[in-house]
């Protein structure tokens, strides 16, 4: 069962970061800008 969930994340993982790098090739880095302006902010609130 632990292998198929780790498949699963993967799979998601894979897709959202298709997903980044086809909007990103579009000429829209909002998406990208806005991942990393919530990683940053996620590492702030969480101290």
């Amino acid at each position: 069962m632990r292998g198929l969930r780790g498949t699963v994340s993967l799979l998601y993982r894979l897709a959202r970061f298709l997903r980044d790098l086809e909007v990103f090739s579009s000429g829209n880095p909002r998406r990208l800008r806005n991942k990393l302006l919530g990683r940053w902010m996620g590492r702030l609130f969480r101290l």
